[in-house]
């Protein structure tokens, strides 16, 4: 990395700025530990001048949610034949799709919640299912306007009604999943480890992804079975690999040990970046320091993708 130019895409205007300001500022740090030149970008919509001014040898994408991780910023650094990290313009737009992403992973043999796409309104009005069932925003991250309508609830969540909704009138319901909350990530197409993420909250929201103490990450846990683990794993290429993704990515998981059920819940084409994140988690599981992490994300760069 000695004398190149990277510009670390951070911030942006969706929901997830803020973890992503958090992403992008720990990966400036750590490439200019690798003795590159760094241009942090905190981007807005005039995006492509500012990668003109910036004219980098390659872009770290740090970006979290719409317009950073799907397919969007990637057409615009494949216009300007900008090397970039993480997945492509396809791979992306697929995956923050979680309706599309769900059909990919369902025709590949992998096992996916039951759900229908829908508006919020019409998920607003009458019970669209036996709950309990989620409702989520079908293209969105972090678990923003995400609801668990138990059983007993007399109205579907009201707040899908709110003025200041901002997260696309498209919502997905899908039955709830019992069980344990795991995650794989995928390196280079090389599963890294299985994390079991265990939370005193209603289930793994914003707040227990991004607060200190939100919630315990534990890498490969011990009363997990062996054949679930490698299960994990395999499945994790597997979607890596059919969603067509580069790079590193992560795949969540439900496994419910009362009937072995294991449920692939989405794939993050651009996983987090903080101190508290899960994918540098595992590469530091595998002997890999963060810089280096960083550093072969930078190596693995390519354009198109």
């Amino acid at each position: 990395m000695q004398g190149k130019r990277i510009a670390v895409l951070m911030g942006g205007w969706a929901s997830e700025r803020p973890v992503s300001l958090v992403s992008g500022a720990e990966c400036a740090k750590a490439i200019r530990e690798l003795g590159a030149e760094v241009i942090e970008i905190d981007v807005n919509r005039d995006i492509a001048n500012q990668l003109k001014a910036a004219n980098p040898d390659i872009a770290f994408n740090a970006l979290h949610g719409q317009w950073g991780e799907d397919g969007r910023i990637q057409s615009v650094l494949e216009i300007l034949n900008i090397p970039y990290t993480h997945s492509g313009v396809l791979a992306s737009s697929l995956a923050m799709d979680k309706t599309k992403a769900k059909m990919v992973f369902k025709a590949a043999g992998l096992d996916v919640a039951n759900g229908k796409l829908m508006s919020r309104f019409e998920a607003a009005e009458e019970h669209p299912m036996a709950a309990p069932y989620v409702v989520k925003p079908n293209a969105d991250g972090s678990s923003f306007g995400v609801f668990i309508v138990r059983e007993g609830e007399n109205r579907p969540p009201q707040k899908l009604l709110d003025a200041d909704w901002s997260c696309g009138d498209e919502v997905l319901v899908e039955e709830f999943i019992k069980g344990r909350e795991l995650t794989c990530a995928v390196m280079g197409g090389k599963a890294l480890a299985v994390t079991e993420i265990k939370t005193g909250h209603e289930f793994y929201d914003y707040d227990a992804k991004y607060s200190a103490g939100g919630s315990i990450h534990v890498i490969n846990p011990s009363d997990l079975p062996i054949d679930v683990k490698d299960r994990i794993m395999k499945e994790a290429v597997i979607a890596h690999e059919v969603m067509g993704c580069r790079g590193v990515t992560r795949t969540d998981f439900r496994y419910d040990p009362t009937n072995g059920r294991l449920v692939v819940l989405e794939i993050n084409t651009q996983p987090g970046m903080t101190p508290t994140s899960l994918a540098p988690e595992q590469a530091a599981h595998n002997g890999i320091e963060f810089k280096d992490f960083v550093k072969w994300m930078l190596e693995d760069a390519s354009c198109p993708r």
